[in-house]
């Protein structure tokens, strides 16, 4: 390749003479071949907190597994299990330790070792200067220089390494070590982090899981439906608010809106108060899957709540599709079926009575319209949306880290699916004047959902963006929602259950064929030959049913297997994660989280199966990977400096 002297001139100031630029291409070209780092690909969220947590610090087994590998014929189950906890928990499970060991100062030594040597280990696929930038500033240096050092007995070393450990126990230093190598062990165990979408939903704190994620070292987000809606009602968009609410009110959630994010709920609180005082409001008594504590007066006045949003939801909802025809969302539209004298609704030709009747709020002659009074609430809840600056900030970190797909390393990641017709063919979406279908379709989307937030207020396209946030989120063509409706007026009004029927997208059942997964990679510009996968989110595994997680002969791999409590009655398990180290991927099935507490108190980690899935035609070294072809066009620019350094072209 040839490179321009202007560009080779810019190089020159990094690397200004000959030596400086051999040196770095030593550095590279011997990175080239360490084994590649693991990746962890995880999916639906929904924010269950505890769970993923515990999953991101056990690195789906990944942890115990080197301590088996190193400690498996020299501790017993309970002591290599006791150490798992300790690197998983380290400052809670320290609490317990010290109350219950006899000589502190012999255990301290003792697992210090052990936790050198197991950091040791998981550092072996990293080069130095990658391990420098992740070890804490406190004990970084001792760190550093016992990971690297040769404890064996008659190491010329070795005294200088005993002195070193046994210092820090003498100081009292023990316990703040100990945290600081365990949390180095926990990010060096897994290279790059996926989150396939859905960190937002039904479970108690998608806040903290996104604190947990802005401080990791290495993360990447495929937007989930979940995802957008919220970032719509960060943009601002009233009918995304309105969404948020009434799926926070329904699963009795308000922890993630008023702790979380600092969402003023008292002026919904009153107009529910007011407009259905009398009114019981049995279709929107809330479920509680979170085990809130629940008095008989909070779950009424919740659903009182639950219900003055979802009447201003589909109010919104109906304003916003008559707006855009070509969303093709009419199917949607319900309050103008509704005849209010004798409390039913027509639906496809067919009569359906209403369980509930009872719309204050609505005028039947003009049934989207917003009263007075929700005009001023929805006003003063979107003004509490976009002045949260931690939610703000962290729909920001979403955007930075994110997109509706992703290729890496030769895997396609995408949350829902690539909207397809019935004989195979990508489906054609109008969007913004165009018809764009499969990839093109993809990045066309994640545009205008980039419009939505960062637009200029008042522009067309910050207009248009935000209702299409929300069209991302249940739009029948939504490659991140992929059905043909979402029944959430039927649900609540409407007793015959087979109206609640949402059809999937032909995309769910044709990607069991491989030659359909082919035809996808191909889209996306994926060689489909060379160890290739489709990893997916968004549909649960119904494991009861017989479903499984691998279709089209390993081709795609759905990763969502109910990590969300609500969920797992359906599912059988507690979510399914997937691994793709050096020698192929692995994927491991959850069974449910209890508690922190027990599993530091027990030592009861979650428990998981790891199977295999394919493994890697040979052992994959960095120069197999995206980041070692990138490291590959910087050894080729640098040896033609080196190059022109010596031909004189340049000084």
């Amino acid at each position: 390749m040839n490179y321009s002297i202007d560009y080779l001139n810019l190089l020159a100031e990094q690397y200004p003479n000959i030596s400086s630029a051999c040196a770095e291409i030593i550095s590279l070209q011997s990175r080239q071949k360490l084994p590649k780092l693991t990746e962890h690909f995880m999916s639906d969220i929904h924010g269950e907190y505890e769970p993923f947590l515990h999953i991101l610090k056990n690195a789906s087994g990944v942890i115990k597994d080197k301590i088996t590998s190193i400690y498996g014929r020299t501790l017993s189950e309970h002591d290599r299990q006791t150490l798992s906890t300790l690197i998983y928990y380290p400052e809670r499970k320290l609490d317990l330790i010290k109350r219950e060991v006899d000589n502190i100062d012999d255990w301290y030594k003792i697992t210090i070792y052990r936790l050198i040597e197991i950091c040791r280990t998981i550092a072996s696929k990293y080069t130095r200067n990658s391990i420098l930038k992740l070890l804490p500033s406190c004990f970084g240096d001792v760190i550093d220089e016992l990971i690297h050092a040769d404890l064996a007995i008659g190491s010329d070393k070795e005294g200088y390494y005993n002195n070193c450990i046994s210092t820090i126990v003498e100081m009292g230093e023990s316990d703040a070590f100990i945290v600081e190598i365990s949390n180095l062990i926990q990010n060096l165990a897994i290279g790059k982090l996926h989150i396939i979408g859905d960190i937002f939903d039904r479970g108690p704190r998608a806040d903290i899981i996104l604190d947990t994620l802005e401080n990791y070292h290495s993360v990447d987000i495929q937007w989930g439906n979940h995802d957008v809606q919220w970032m719509g009602a960060a943009a601002g968009s009233l009918a995304c608010i309105a969404t948020v609410l009434s799926i926070s009110t329904k699963y009795s959630n308000f922890d993630c809106l008023e702790d979380g994010y600092g969402i003023n709920m008292r002026p919904l609180t009153v107009f529910a108060m007011e407009t259905y005082a009398s009114d019981p409001c049995k279709c929107f008594i809330p479920r509680n899957p979170n085990m809130v504590k629940l008095s008989r007066h909070d779950s009424a006045l919740w659903a009182k709540m639950h219900k003055a949003i979802s009447v201003i939801q589909f109010k919104l909802e109906g304003q916003l599709i008559k707006r855009h025809p070509e969303f093709m969302m009419d199917n949607h539209i319900m309050l103008d079926k509704i005849d209010f004298i004798t409390g039913t609704i027509k639906i496809d030709g067919k009569t359906y009575k209403l369980k509930d009747n009872n719309f204050p709020t609505i005028n039947p002659d003009y049934p989207f319209e917003l009263t007075p009074a929700e005009k001023e609430l929805m006003e003063s809840l979107r003004a509490s949306f976009l002045h949260s600056e931690k939610l703000q900030r962290h729909v920001r970190f979403i955007y930075n880290k994110g997109s509706l797909y992703l290729s890496t390393n030769n895997n396609l990641l995408y949350h829902g699916c690539v909207p397809m017709n019935e004989d195979g063919s990508f489906r054609e979406v109008m969007l913004k004047g165009s018809k764009v279908s499969g990839k093109a379709l993809m990045d066309k989307a994640e545009i205008i959902a980039r419009e939505g937030y960062f637009a200029k207020r008042g522009t067309e396209e910050k207009a248009y963006g935000e209702d299409f946030l929300w069209f991302l989120w249940c739009g029948c063509y939504s490659p991140v929602y992929g059905k043909n409706k979402m029944t959430t007026f039927e649900r609540y009004f409407i007793e015959d259950e087979s109206i609640w029927t949402e059809l999937k997208d032909p995309y769910y059942k044709l990607v069991e064929n491989p030659e359909t997964c082919d035809r996808i990679l191909d889209e996306f510009g994926i060689d489909k030959d060379n160890f290739a996968h489709i990893i997916n989110g968004h549909v649960p595994v119904k494991i009861k049913k017989g479903e499984s997680p691998i279709k089209a002969n390993g081709k795609l791999i759905v990763i969502d297997g109910g990590l969300s409590r609500a969920y797992q009655p359906q599912t059988g398990i507690a979510g399914y994660t997937l691994l793709f180290n050096s020698h192929g991927l692995l994927l491991s099935a959850h069974d449910a989280f209890e508690s922190v507490t027990l599993a530091v108190k027990r030592d009861e980690d979650m428990y998981s199966t790891l199977d295999v899935i394919e493994l890697a035609p040979k052992r994959l070294l960095v120069e197999d990977t995206d980041t070692g072809k990138a490291i590959q066009k910087k050894i080729n620019a640098l040896k033609a400096l080196v190059k022109a350094y010596r031909k004189g072209l340049i000084k």
